[in-house]
């Protein structure tokens, strides 16, 4: 139902395979002319992640960050390009220990003001999530870790390298592209629908959200993020 196996380079503009994205940004030339543009002098350590949705993959983004944010950092993007729709709580989950947004000491939980650099090496693999209630669970990797000039402090320091495409997803009535999903029935092949054909939904138009290009597409009151704008 949700098929895609491609995506957008932010640099050049161009369409890549999910399988050759990768090897694309290290060599895309609008890429690396920027990046080379960098003063020795006012560079920074930065990492590559990958980020994509642990239960539906067909959801991926490729980022870079420098080594000196934090982990709250990385959780405002993360929420900005594909999760907050009610302010609810997050963690992450590497190696067994648990960074959150609201710590437990209980279970000893850390909070997300630790800079990444203390944590991170290139090839770690690690797990999101966001809201406790309905879920949405992302998994992540290190992918590389490489030098690139100083970002403006005023600006954003998290960098969306590639994303994938909207997922091609039908209307369970006619077969035309779905611009619609109920919240009560996510996961039913009934529950994607057109304009035309909201009204024909069994749960009633109330029940519909727009169709994103989130993993949290369909979940709790999520219509969409900040990059989708």
């Amino acid at each position: 139902m949700r098929k895609t196996t491609e995506g957008k380079c932010s640099f050049c503009g161009e369409t890549f395979s999910e399988k050759t994205i990768k090897g694309h940004l290290n060599n895309c030339k609008v890429k690396n002319e920027e990046y080379t543009m960098a003063d020795t002098d006012k560079s920074e350590k930065y990492f590559c992640l990958l980020a994509q949705g642990y239960e539906s993959p067909e959801y991926w983004i490729y980022i870079d960050i420098p080594a000196s944010s934090t982990f709250q950092e990385l959780d405002d993007f993360l929420r900005d390009i594909w999760l907050e729709c009610c302010g609810h709580l997050s963690l992450f989950e590497i190696n067994g220990e648990t960074f959150s947004s609201s710590p437990d000491r209980e279970f000893r939980d850390k909070n997300m003001n630790i800079k990444l650099k203390n944590i991170f090496e290139t090839g770690m693999q690690f797990k999101y999530e966001y809201d406790f209630g309905s879920t949405t669970t992302l998994k992540l990797k290190v992918v590389s870790e490489f030098r690139g000039s100083e970002r403006n402090k005023k600006g954003k320091k998290v960098r969306l390298l590639a994303r994938n495409n909207q997922p091609d997803i039908k209307c369970s009535h006619c077969g035309k592209p779905a611009t619609n999903v109920c919240c009560q029935c996510i996961y039913d092949d009934n529950g994607w629908v057109c304009d035309n054909c909201a009204d024909k939904h069994k749960c009633g138009e109330d029940m519909l959200l727009p169709v994103v290009n989130s993993p949290r597409v369909g979940i709790c009151a999520y219509n969409g993020g900040s990059y989708d704008e």
